[in-house]
């Protein structure tokens, strides 16, 4: 199955590089790009892409802004954050607009072609160290008085699957140390996100580092 990517990034060199590198890999159709997200948009609702490989910095409309007009689409594109900025606020803020990944510029072409098919299969793709920095910046912190009436609604084992996906663990790894199925997880974390009013599985991450569900090594 191909996947269909628009590319929106301000600088004419670069989106013309990632133009003609994501056309060497052989499920990736490139169906659109933009400059910023005043021209994501509309061209969004037209071609319909699959993924949208979001640069963040751009003039007019920034790539935060845009991915909250596109996640407001009857059928959203995911969008996957590929920046050169790693400030702690500017990662969280992507992901918690909606963002199913956070990819830095410095990647291999292998690891972006693995983070496009990873979010348009629904998965989340944080850059090596990400959720790392996340998870420090909770270390120190214990469940937050905002998050106890959301997390109030989750049953005990619902509470353990969700502290394991704020670890980054797959679902497979999250079968095999809660001693469950694959399926049996896949519903609990469908069940979590319906509960939690969540996009996606990147946010409940974020959520359960918040709430202290989550320490750094």
């Amino acid at each position: 199955m191909t996947i269909r990517v628009m590319v929106v990034d301000d600088q004419s060199l670069i989106r013309s590089g990632l133009v003609t590198l994501l056309a060497s890999a052989p499920d990736i159709e490139v169906v659109a790009e933009a400059a910023d997200g005043a021209e994501a948009v509309p061209l969004a609702r037209t071609y319909r892409p699959d993924v949208v490989l979001m640069d963040l910095v751009m003039p007019k409309v920034d790539g935060m802004e845009a991915t909250l007009q596109l996640l407001r689409l009857p059928e959203p594109p995911r969008v996957l954050v590929l920046t050169g900025y790693t400030a702690d606020d500017l990662v969280l803020d992507a992901l918690r607009a909606g963002a199913a990944g956070f990819l830095l510029k410095d990647l291999r072409p292998e690891e972006l072609f693995a983070g496009i098919r990873t979010v348009a299969a629904g998965g989340s793709a944080l850059a090596p160290g990400v959720m790392r920095v996340l998870l420090e910046r909770a270390d120190s912190r214990t469940e937050a008085p905002d998050h106890a009436e959301q997390l109030s609604t989750l049953s005990p084992g619902e509470r353990d699957v969700l502290a394991l996906v704020g670890e980054g663990r797959t679902n497979l790894q999250i079968a095999e140390a809660l001693h469950l199925s694959p399926a049996s997880v896949k519903t609990y974390v469908s069940r979590i996100l319906t509960q939690l009013d969540l996009s996606n599985r990147t946010q409940a991450a974020i959520l359960a580092y918040e709430a202290g569900l989550v320490r750094a090594a």
